[in-house]
């Protein structure tokens, strides 16, 4: 009896592509190999940058985050290391190159395995058992610091930020310029650290020695109206009141509607919309404030009124500048002037309206609440200056977190090397497949040190046989590669200080990333999304068609 065909079972619409099986795995590593393979040569003090253009802006930068974010990433599976990098920077906000080529590494070493034909979830085991050992010798081997002595803790900050800023564009000769400059703006802020209280101010022009920082707020004249110029530009202890309301006279006629009898019922109108505007304002004088701000606009009637007063007004102020200002000076956002009392007010020791470069700056220093504080950046090119805010927010995320965990380790490749020597040893004492993937794993973390080396252009091998024979003994804990004499050199002595939280942050998202991509063994892509964005491509380019025919 012949057995009749099955017919086979159509379960996914037309059209949907599905790639499975070991095949994909690997197509999925090589993926990622491939971001990493573009993110590599940024790692550390020699690295390089890359110029990374849209069509409209150029972006020149070596901040792994930045570079993933730009690139535009479409393959699903390398999409994972964008987001890890990016999680990286949110949460520690440096370590992003570090994080990426660890992932990339871990896969690759993996990759042998799979092709011989070791289950994938044997792998992820053994991986985060080799994680877990990980973490407990950086513990062991984490220094922590001593945060009741003021100069000592300053002096340990600034090193911090000049490692974190050595692998940056601004890292040259105006390192110990910058270092400064981060660490007097975090200590400058509250208990909390709330970062967006540090405000950073783009002026081009100059060079980047003339950034300076201002112990207290800091922002552009925004626009002015006529009587601006006849206002004194300069207050000491000043009164400052905050508001969020329009001092304009079409404020009042935008919000009602009015049908009149009598055309001379008009003149009423008028002489009450003069009326309510003038009581604001005398409201605002008889306050005792010398300056007014606002996140809305201050009118010409306004501005000359107050001019006429010896009052400064500024008007359309950005709300992260406005409530910088309520954090230095103690004022409150008002949104009516019925009634201002005097713990409403602000107050600053120094006001100026100054010039820098092109731009004008009112500037607040000497307040009394100060918990703010704002870096003004000069420099040539636009990308320039774009990257040197990039750097500084890394080096400030740095001090940020060593001021909140205090416990620090060597860079330059020594953390990375001593945990390799100790997973090592380690995996001598386990049986099975186990001690070949952890083993695999020591390896993988020797890209740190090599990486640094090659983008140096030292030779890598060389430099690792040093490290590894150094870390054998148990007294070269923290021996690195040493950037200035091509060799190896003990990297805590140097003052090559990170972190021990970024380090930690960096093997675990690593590990999450490459342990992600390892359990997945299928995609399957949807046709129907692709359809809506073909879709949605055509009508674009139908509506723009039917624009340039008009």
């Amino acid at each position: 009896m012949s057995h009749m065909m099955q017919p086979s079972i159509i379960l996914l619409k037309d059209g949907t592509d599905t790639s499975q099986g070991v095949g994909q795995l690997l197509s999925n590593i090589d993926a990622c190999y491939a971001i990493v393979d573009v993110i590599k040569t940024t790692l550390g003090p020699r690295g390089m940058d890359k110029l990374i253009h849209d069509g409209r802006r150029a972006t020149i930068s070596n901040d792994g985050a930045t570079i993933l974010k730009l690139l535009d990433v479409v393959h699903p599976a390398a999409k994972l290391l964008v987001d890890i990098a990016k999680s990286q920077d949110s949460e520690v906000g440096d370590g992003t190159t570090t994080t990426t080529i660890l992932a990339g590494e871990f896969l690759k070493e993996a990759k042998q395995f799979i092709q011989e034909g070791v289950h994938p979830q044997l792998i992820i085991k053994a991986y985060r058992e080799a994680l877990r050992i990980a973490l407990k010798r950086l513990e062991e081997i984490a220094v922590q610091i001593d945060k009741t002595d003021n100069n000592k803790t300053r002096d340990l900050l600034r090193k911090i930020a000049r490692t974190s800023l050595s692998s940056k564009l601004i890292g040259g000769i105006e390192s110990d310029h910058f270092s400064e400059m981060v660490v007097d703006s975090v200590l400058s802020l509250d208990d909390d650290l709330d970062i967006d209280l540090i405000g950073v101010k783009q002026v081009p022009g100059g060079s980047m020695q003339e950034s300076f920082l201002v112990k207290g707020v800091a922002f552009k004249k925004s626009f002015s109206y006529a009587g601006f110029e006849q206002q004194p530009k300069k207050f000491i202890s000043p009164k400052i009141i905050t508001l969020n309301i329009e001092l304009e006279l079409k404020a009042e006629k935008d919000n009602a509607e009015i049908k009149l009898n009598n055309p001379e019922q008009y003149q009423s109108i008028v002489d009450a919309e003069w009326k309510i505007i003038y009581d604001k304002l005398e409201k605002i004088v008889a306050s005792g404030a010398k300056i007014v701000l606002s996140k809305k606009a201050i009118g010409d009637l306004a501005t000359q009124y107050f001019a006429d007063r010896g009052l400064f007004c500024a008007g359309r102020v950005a709300e992260d500048d406005l409530l910088r200002v309520t954090k230095a000076t103690g004022s409150k956002i008002l949104t009516t002037v019925s009634k201002v009392n005097d713990s409403d007010l602000g107050v600053c020791g120094l006001f100026e309206e100054r010039q820098v470069g092109n731009e004008r700056f009112n500037i607040f220093t000497e307040c009394a609440h100060s918990k703010t504080a704002t870096v003004v950046l000069r420099g040539g090119a636009e990308q320039f200056i774009a990257e040197a805010e990039r750097s500084l927010h890394d080096a400030i995320m740095v001090v940020r977190r060593t001021l909140k965990n205090t416990s620090i380790v060597a860079g330059g490749g020594a953390v990375e090397m001593d945990i390799s020597a100790h997973l090592k040893s380690h995996a001598r004492s386990i049986k099975g497949k186990s001690q070949l993937i952890i083993l695999a794993f020591a390896k993988a973390l020797e890209i740190i040190p090599r990486q640094l080396s090659e983008n140096a252009g030292f030779d890598a091998t060389n430099i690792l046989n040093k490290l590894r024979k150094k870390h054998q003994d148990k007294d070269g804990v923290w021996y690195g590669v040493d950037m200035k004499t091509e060799d190896v050199a003990d990297n805590f002595n140097n003052f090559v200080w990170e972190p021990s939280l970024i380090k930690r942050n960096a093997l675990v998202s690593s590990i999450e990333a490459a342990t992600l991509v390892l359990s997945v063994d299928e995609t399957v892509k949807n046709p129907e999304s692709e359809q809506n964005q073909h879709d949605q491509q055509r009508q674009q380019q139908m509506m723009g068609g039917m624009g340039n025919m008009r």
